[in-house]
């Protein structure tokens, strides 16, 4: 695989060299998948939100002005297919779908293969709302510092840190596990308190 940096392929690309994006794909096609698979909790929507962020990178690969890193633009990319996937469906069928054994993932290596999640915390998962789960997925699985997350969902770093503190009580909820009264550490606010306002999401 070649080791050119990101911003290199992607010039390289539209200077209408098409293999360039062949590499970048096949560089980042797990952590896409990984992220989409954790979204939408079904493998069949995890693949379709992968090829569908791709088809996007690559049709929208000139609005790339390298401000930010390609990983961080291209999380961007995926984190908005897997909501315009997810509008198309319901949310309850998808705790059905979701499958019994651990997904096949495509081939290359990504941190998020290290963080074990078992079927139990994957369905808890689903019931977390969108704009918390993304958050979770993105820091707690994986590994993004808040700053990037931030940049890839469009938002300050303090809603990243609320969204991501409330996230985990949601999962908390949805695994049965007893919540404490008070919130905790990243962000002190009173229960109920409304999210900070932080814009659109971004398209």
């Amino acid at each position: 695989m070649s080791g050119e940096r990101d911003e290199d392929l992607v010039r390289r690309c539209l200077e209408g060299d098409r293999s360039a994006f062949g590499v970048l794909f096949e560089r980042h096609e797990r952590r896409v998948y990984n992220l989409s698979l954790r979204m939408t909790g079904r493998e069949e929507d995890a693949r379709d939100a992968t090829q569908d962020a791709f088809l996007t990178a690559l049709r929208k690969l000139s609005s790339f002005r390298g401000e930010a890193a390609f990983t961080t633009w291209l999380h961007r990319v995926t984190v908005n297919a897997c909501y315009d996937l997810l509008r198309k469906r319901s949310r309850a069928p998808l705790l059905d779908r979701l499958p019994d054994h651990e997904p096949e993932p495509p081939p290359t290596p990504d941190h998020a293969d290290q963080v074990g999640l078992s079927l139990d915390v994957q369905r808890a998962l689903l019931q977390v709302p969108e704009d918390y789960r993304v958050a979770m997925i993105l820091h707690d699985v994986q590994d993004l510092p808040y700053e990037q997350v931030a940049a890839i969902v469009g938002v300050p770093v303090g809603t990243v840190k609320s969204r991501l503190h409330r996230g985990r009580v949601a999962l908390a909820r949805a695994l049965g596990v007893p919540v404490a009264g008070r919130p905790g550490p990243e962000r002190r606010e009173r229960p109920g308190a409304p999210e900070p306002s932080d814009g659109t999401r971004p398209t």
